[in-house]
Order: C-alpha cells, then structure tokens, then sequence
C-alpha cells in the first residue's frame, strides 16, 4: 500500500518550461510585409501596382545613372562615348559645379563662403538645440556680421558699426522698456538710426581698411549660395517679423491693429514675383538721385515682407488655439502685456504653429529661384544662363534640373525632419 501511495504523488516542475519560438509569419519582415503591405486584396493589388511603377521607374532611371559620363569637355563628346546607349551626360557637373555652387564669386576667394556656410551651423545650433549652452548664443548674434564681412569683402569696420548699432538700440529698449514697451521700442529704434547715421558720417563711403578682405560685388554674388543667402536671411527675419505683426492684428490699439490688418492682406494677395519686380525696377524711383541700394539688399526686403505676411496668419492661428484661460492665469499672475506674451502666451502658440511654420520656410527657400526672372544668377539662372546658353552645353538640362532637385530636397528634407524631431521634443501634454 505505501508503494503505490509512494508512486502516486504528483510531481511539481521546480524550473519553467522554454517558451516556443513565434510562428514564422509573426515575427521579423515577414510580419512586417503580412500586415503593412498585403493585409487585405485591396491592399495587396495597390502594393504590386506600386512594386510595378516602382520598376517601370527604376529600369528607365537606373541606367541613365549607371551609364553616365563624367569625364569630357563638352556635350557632344559625351554622345561619342556613350556610342547610342542610355546615359546622363554629367560632365556638365565635374566641369562648372564651381559656377551652380558660386555663381560668378572669385575662385581665390571661394574659402570665404565656405567658412560662412560652417560657421553658420555653429550659429544656428543653440537656437535649434536648447541643450547647448545658452552662451553660444553670443555667436549666434555675432554670426551675421562676421558672414556679411567674409562674403563681401571690405573692412570690417562697416559690419562693426551697424553691430554696435544694434547693441546702443538694445540697451535704450532695455532701459525704457519698464516705462512702457512702445517707448522702449522707439527709443531703440532711434538710438540705432541715429548711431548709423553718425557713423556713416564718420566712415564715410570708403572706411579705412581695417582687416579688409577684397570686396565682391553682389552681381559676383551667385548660384546656390544665393539661395542659401536669401533662405536663410529672409527666414531668419521674417520669423520674428511675422510674430509682431500676429501681435499687431489683436493689438486693442486702432491703429495698429488696423495697419497690420491692411499689411498682411495687402502683401498676401499680391503675388512673390510682383513685388521681385518691384524691388528691382519701381523702387529706384523712389531712391534719391545717385543712391546705391544694393539689389539683393532690396530683394531680401521683399522676400522678407512676403514671408512674414503668411508666419503672421500661422501664428495668429496658433494665438487663437490657446484657450482663454491661459490669459487670465497670465492676467492673474500680475504679469503685464510683454511679459504674459513671452513667458507664457508665445511658447504655446508658437509650438502649436510649428507645422505651419516650417510650410511658409520650405516654401519661402524654394521660392527664392523666382530672383532669376529679374537677372539674379542663383542656381537656376545660371543653369539657364552662363551654362546652358554655351554651345558645349546646349541640349543638357536633365542632368542639371536634376542636381538642382536635389540640392533643394536635401535642404527641405533636413527642415522638414528637424521640425518633426523638435515637434516630439515639446509633446509635454501626458507627461
């Protein structure tokens, strides 16, 4: 009896059984194509018509790619070696990239451009990074004087005067603002004029040469570094521009609020390439005799009021989004108009704006190729211009559009990623 009780007693597993592998059609890619690509008929007909188009691309693209020439002198000899096969004639970019990327800039001189162009990511990654010190913001305002002096040449003490423009308006704003921030805006505004004008006395038109570099003019001044000059410059500008007049059109002063009503609608309902036109040719007439107002100094302007006119809507949505409690608590903080706006009404509604922001940006750098209809040679004027127009290179447009594509995606891809990146970092709601 106590045999058969010894082998009745049930037997406890001290370790766990080893999980079984998933079935082969759950895990990895295969899961990944089951579920994303051919979940359902429809699905799966959509995916291969798009594995058919993808092919129908690839096989016309793939080969003019692969087959390309990159080393001969002109058109012409590119289809002798190509000997009536598929292929890109991509000479045109070994031999005049220095043009698409220069425009007609000083080959001495092209370490000038080149050093502006990396300092200027030195510049902007305090502003686009909040984790980098906040004493690297001193370049960052230093940074457009210092690119100006590297990129036109002269003496530097022209940058330096109208900087030290700035820092005397900066510091009246400073201490009248506490009175009110109209007067402290004003008093700025005049104390910077006023010292620009005294300097300009004192200079002069030819400022003595104190670390002067070799001056380039702006008609030099081309190819995709125009463009970069313009997106840049007028982005940059036309940001905190189009925050004022948002402002501006719910000030609860009539005046105000009614010229920043009639800027924005005016400015958006006439087209980019009209006031290009304007910048170029009407407003001469309004110079006096003789003046010398340099044409992208004039286009900057115009390109700057236009985008500023679409970030003023973008944001006067985002203003709109805020509930109204957000002013009260502000109201009841004791904080008066300037402060409520920057420490707490702004921050929201420029996060909220953030998509459309980057919209008008792209959108603004991609519009700066419109400067070649009034004869400025950025990247697309010098295509059609200087390169096209040479007997070598008639008859090549594939292979330059192409490069110029892609110069541009790379440049609106990188915004377009930064601002979804920078749209998670702020997503503070459930946290």
């Amino acid at each position: 009896m106590s045999e058969m009780h010894a082998h009745s007693v049930a037997f406890v597993r001290e370790t766990s059984i080893p999980p079984s592998p998933p079935p082969a059609a759950e895990t990895g890619a295969v899961k990944w194509v089951r579920e994303n690509l051919f979940s359902s008929v429809t699905n799966s007909i959509l995916t291969l018509l798009a594995l058919l188009a993808v092919y129908s691309i690839l096989s016309l693209i793939l080969p003019w790619l692969l087959n390309g020439i990159w080393n001969t002198g002109s058109r012409r000899e590119c289809l002798d070696q190509l000997q009536g096969q598929v292929g890109g004639c991509f000479s045109v970019l070994t031999e005049r990239w220095h043009q698409l990327i220069f425009g007609r800039y000083p080959i001495d001189s092209y370490w000038r451009p080149t050093l502006a162009f990396v300092l200027m990511f030195v510049a902007i990654a305090p502003v686009l990074f909040s984790a980098l010190p906040r004493k690297m913001l001193i370049w960052t305002g230093l940074f457009p004087f210092v690119a100006y002096w590297l990129v036109w040449g002269g003496s530097i003490l022209s940058p330096l005067a109208v900087l030290i423009g700035f820092v005397i308006g900066y510091l009246v704003y400073r201490k009248l603002v506490d009175q009110s921030f109209a007067m402290g805006f004003i008093g700025g505004l005049i104390a910077t004029v006023l010292f620009w004008w005294v300097s300009g006395l004192i200079l002069g038109e030819d400022p003595p040469r104190v670390l002067a570099l070799t001056p380039v003019e702006s008609r030099e001044i081309g190819g995709f570094m125009l463009n970069m000059i313009l997106g840049v410059t007028c982005v940059s500008l036309s940001l905190p521009l189009g925050i004022a007049l948002a402002l501006g059109r719910q000030s609860k002063m009539p005046i105000i609020r009614i010229f920043s009503v009639i800027f924005i609608e005016f400015i958006r309902g006439v087209p980019l390439i009209t006031l290009l036109f304007v910048a170029n040719v009407v407003l001469a007439y309004f110079l006096p005799p003789n003046a010398n107002f340099d044409i992208i100094v004039r286009v900057m302007i115009m390109i700057t009021l236009f985008a500023a006119a679409y970030i003023a809507e973008v944001i006067r949505g985002g203003l709109a989004a805020l509930p109204r409690g957000q002013y009260e608590a502000a109201d009841s903080l004791g904080l008066d108009y300037s402060q409520a706006m920057r420490l707490i009404i702004l921050p929201q509604a420029l996060k909220i704006s953030i998509p459309g922001i980057v919209n008008v940006a792209v959108g603004l750098f991609k519009d700066t190729t419109l400067v070649s209809v009034i004869s400025m040679f950025d990247l697309v004027g010098i295509i059609r211009g200087p390169i096209v127009s040479v007997t070598e290179w008639q008859g090549i447009y594939w292979e330059l559009y192409g490069f110029a594509a892609l110069l541009f995606f790379v440049c609106c891809y990188g915004i377009s990623q930064y601002s979804q990146w920078l749209e998670r970092q702020l997503q503070t709601d459930h946290r």
